[in-house]
This record gives C-alpha cells, sequence and structure tokens, in this order.
C-alpha cells in the first residue's frame, strides 16, 4: 500500500457497518491497513441457544477486543441514534452484510456510503448471492463494491473483482473465498476514495437480471425430479448453511435427513426417481440421468457424520428412498 500523504490525501474518518463473520474481515483490513475507524454499528445482541444467552455479533466481539466505539441500534431511523452517528464525525461509511440504511443515514457523510457485494452486480441483487450462484450452476463470480442509492444493490460501482467458482465447490467454501477477495477490494475502494479518484459506472436495470432472494426452508427442500446437476448444484450452493434437506422413507419411517455433501456419476438406469441404494457402504439416490451419492448427511436428532458411519448397524428396507 502506498504510503499515506496528508497533502494529498483526504483524511478519512470511518464508520463501519457489519454483522456476521464474512464482515469482519472487512474490518480488520481496514485497521490493519492504518485507517481510522471511529464507529461500528452492528446488530442487537440475539437470544440464541437453549439457554436464551444473549449472543454478540461476530463484527461486535472483534469491535470489543480492538477497543472500537460501538453501536447497536433496533430502529436505523430512531432520532438518538442518527445524533449518535453524527457525533462520531465520519466522512465515510462502509457497509458489509448489514440491513438496508435510510436515506438519513447513508447521505450523511460527506465521501459517501458504499458497499461490499458478494456478487458481480448487477446478477444476484439480494441477500443470498453466493447461494444462488452456485445453486444456479454459474462458473464465475465476484465480489463488488458501490455506492448505495434508494434501492436494494442498485447504486453506481465503484469496482468488482472476479473469481472462477470450482465445478465441486460449496457456498460454504466460495464464502471464505470471497470474504478475502472483499476485504481486499474494500481497501482498494477506500484509496480511491481517499485519492479522489473514484470513477463510477452506472448499473445497468435491464437484460436477464438473475436475482438472490433470501432462501428459506422450502428453498432448502430437495427436488429428486430435477436433472441430476440441478441437484448437486443445489445441494452444494447450500452447504453446510443454510443445508439441503430432505425425506428419507425406510418402511414405516420417516426421516428428516440433512445432506452436506454429495458426488454425482451420470449414467443411464431404469430405477424411478427417489431410489435409494445402499452397496460397499455407500448410499446413492437414482436421479434423472445418474445416480446422486450421499457423502455426509445430518439425520434428524443427531449430528453430521460421514455416511459410512451413518450406515453402521443401519437397517435397511426394501422400499428405502427419498422424497
Amino acid at each position: 500500500m502506498p504510503t499515506k500523504s496528508k497533502n494529498s490525501k483526504r483524511d478519512l474518518r470511518i464508520v463501519f457497518m457489519g454483522t456476521p463473520d464474512f464482515a469482519v474481515k472487512g474490518l480488520d483490513v481496514l485497521l490493519n491497513n492504518g485507517y481510522q475507524v471511529v464507529g461500528v454499528i452492528t446488530a442487537p445482541d440475539r437470544p440464541a441457544g437453549r439457554g436464551h444467552q444473549l449472543n454478540e455479533s461476530a463484527v461486535k466481539k472483534y469491535a470489543l477486543k480492538n477497543g472500537l466505539t460501538i453501536l447497536q441500534p433496533t430502529n436505523l431511523k430512531d432520532a438518538a441514534f442518527l445524533e449518535q452517528l453524527k457525533s462520531l464525525n465520519a466522512n465515510l461509511f462502509v457497509v458489509v452484510a448489514f440491513r438496508m440504511l435510510p436515506m438519513a443515514v447513508w447521505q450523511m457523510p460527506e465521501y459517501g456510503t458504499f458497499n461490499l457485494h458478494a456478487s458481480l452486480l448487477p446478477q444476484y441483487r439480494g441477500a443470498a448471492p453466493i447461494n444462488w450462484a452456485i445453486i444456479n450452476g454459474e462458473t464465475e463470480t465476484g465480489v463488488t463494491t458501490f455506492f448505495i442509492d434508494e434501492k436494494i444493490d442498485t447504486g453506481e460501482i465503484i469496482l468488482q473483482e472476479k473469481t472462477a467458482i470450482g465445478s465441486k465447490e460449496t457456498a460454504g467454501e466460495l464464502h471464505d473465498r470471497l470474504m478475502q477477495l472483499g476485504a481486499e477490494l474494500i481497501v482498494k475502494t477506500v484509496q480511491l476514495i481517499e485519492t479522489d479518484t473514484v470513477q463510477v459506472i452506472p448499473q445497468s436495470g435491464h437484460g436477464d437480471l438473475k436475482p438472490a432472494p433470501k432462501i428459506d426452508k422450502e428453498t432448502c427442500n430437495i427436488d429428486w425430479n430435477a436433472d441430476i446437476k440441478a441437484i448437486f448444484n443445489h445441494i452444494r450452493g447450500l452447504s453446510p448453511y443454510p443445508t439441503a434437506w430432505t425425506i428419507l422413507v425406510n418402511g414405516d419411517e420417516e426421516i428428516s435427513m440433512k445432506i452436506y455433501e454429495v458426488d454425482m456419476k451420470a449414467i443411464d438406469h431404469d430405477d424411478p426417481v427417489g431410489k435409494v441404494h445402499l452397496e460397499n457402504r455407500a448410499m446413492k439416490v437414482a436421479v434423472k440421468g445418474g445416480f446422486i451419492y450421499l457423502k455426509k448427511v445430518q439425520l434428524q436428532g443427531k449430528r453430521m457424520m460421514p455416511i459410512e458411519d451413518v450406515l453402521n448397524g443401519f437397517r435397511a428396507s426394501e422400499s428405502i428412498c427419498v422424497r
């Protein structure tokens, strides 16, 4: 990184906004590059676990360790919060994996508010771009920084960085790579703002735009009637979270099963869709165009484990299947 010169560069006072692990790397890289972070905005503590103890966000935990000023508003339009935010005298807001900001917030800093998004905008606007890129079988994705405007993920693009998606890569693996790639892009973006050399590109609102809406339980339910490649992509696109699931029907017993890792083999067969075969300590499911081999699963009430461990002592009926 170039040595900063007070004569040629803006003196930045940054407020960072984010909540999950994905955002922590961005905050970390700002501090490690010597930028002044005058405040951190993150989600309120929430009850979690059986004891319903309050759980702090990943960003809050990091901010506490580094002695940063923390604000945790429940309402981003609250007058008291807006006054606290103004009192930090920040001139740049950096947003990573946070909620939608009201205009009163994103218009506040002199040098603007930019967001890091885990896709190549305008594709995959929305809450789950990493998952949907893999589910849809994309071979390339990336990260984008853009200035926030009044809509969701539509602002003018500052920078983008592309990366290939591995043919067997899971959402979790891609998440970790984009987290690092995104952190590097944050620094490059801040450097442009610091030197007043940003050249923005308006986003296209036309063409074949693919959305990335929030994923719910039904989205995770596997459609075994789909094409073999679509099923394979669906499972890896939801692994390890929120995780694809199905119902394993073993005689009169129906068991909910999460599926974390699979392989596939394209081959002609005459089996009905969903029929399960157990052979050589392996479990495979017949689908259109071949078989899906289950590698790591979690049966209801159990922990995640390799299929070999699941099959220890497992008694299968002749009609075992998934649906």
